[in-house]
């Protein structure tokens, strides 16, 4: 096996528009291909899909993707999320800025953004700053994670490694 790439069917027909707006977000990203659905009398399943894409290959931080757009049968869910391990909270507030478009969604670090597309949004240390029932309590109280407000919820723990969550 080569590898496993994620592949996002876009409910609204929008794909084309959101991998450019994915593409302006991340770093070392861009589209590698993309193919358009043919003239709609070609098949049934076509109608009212011409142009839109049919499939589409593209990379986000070098990590590839699949797109296409699939038509109200296929929803997003929070079931599935990406996650984005930050290594400070100015990066942490740079893609929350750019992908946090559904405040109602937004709980523990997970973000919906206005594709649909669900998110998590965390240092790259999360498990470090989750060490006390304190720690794990602030950030359920959370939208965006605020890493110097973990930090000081567990101010004072003197629990030793492998009592994680205990509050000893």
């Amino acid at each position: 096996m080569k590898s496993i790439i994620p592949s996002l069917c876009f409910p609204d027909n929008n794909g084309e528009e959101a991998i450019h707006y994915y593409i302006s977000v991340f770093p070392d990203s861009e589209l590698v291909e993309l193919v358009r659905y043919p003239r709609e009398e070609l098949d049934i399943h076509f109608q009212g899909m011409t142009d839109k894409v049919l499939s589409a290959r593209f990379n986000l931080n070098h990590q590839p993707f699949l797109g296409t757009d699939g038509g109200p049968y296929f929803q997003f869910s929070e079931a599935i999320s990406f996650t984005i391990e930050c290594r400070d909270q100015a990066e942490i507030d740079y893609y929350w800025s750019k992908l946090s478009h559904v405040p109602e969604a937004e709980q523990c670090g997970w973000c919906k953004d206005r594709f649909g597309v669900s998110w998590q949004i965390v240092p790259d240390n999360m498990a470090k700053l989750l060490v006390t029932d304190e720690q794990i309590h602030a950030m359920m109280a959370m939208k965006k994670i605020l890493v110097d407000e973990l930090r000081a919820a567990g101010a004072g723990n003197q629990d030793e490694p492998g009592t994680v969550g205990t509050g000893k």
